[in-house]
């Protein structure tokens, strides 16, 4: 059993072993999930497509994961010195970018979702490479 001490450091930051790691691969499901939900609900209810598909949501879900994957791979890095996993997760969020930058109009709403999940997948591989790293 996990006691205080073993989660908190003096200076207050959660250091539990990958906690970040799976939070991140956590988010990165979410992420897919979403994707998947989006065309599905596009397909079935058109009226919720517009709520799903706005580009706020997608803005704000890739500032968090640029967030989330400099802080837990580059913390990674620090731990166990591999560059391999920031390079794969860097590889996953410039496809995740330059996803958003296709845009949904002109029918290339199944290019960004292709992309997303391809920069997902290589983000959530990333995290898995890094938690291993650690352990």
């Amino acid at each position: 059993m996990l006691t205080a001490v073993k989660l908190w450091r003096k200076d207050g930051l959660l250091i539990k072993d990958g906690l970040w790691d799976r939070i991140a691969v956590l988010i990165s499901g979410l992420c897919v999930v979403h994707c998947v939900s989006t065309i599905a609900f596009v397909a079935i209810l058109s009226s919720a497509g517009g709520m799903l598909l706005d580009p706020l949501i997608h803005e704000v879900g890739l500032g968090i994961a640029i967030a989330l994957g400099m802080f837990s791979l580059g913390r990674g890095v620090l731990d166990h010195g591999y560059i391999m996993p920031v390079a794969i997760g860097s590889l996953g969020l410039g496809m995740m970018i330059g996803a958003i930058t296709i845009g949904h109009d002109g029918g290339h709403g199944s290019d960004e979702v292709f992309y997303t999940m391809i920069g997902v997948g290589l983000l959530a591989l990333a995290h898995d490479l890094n938690y291993r790293a650690t352990h």
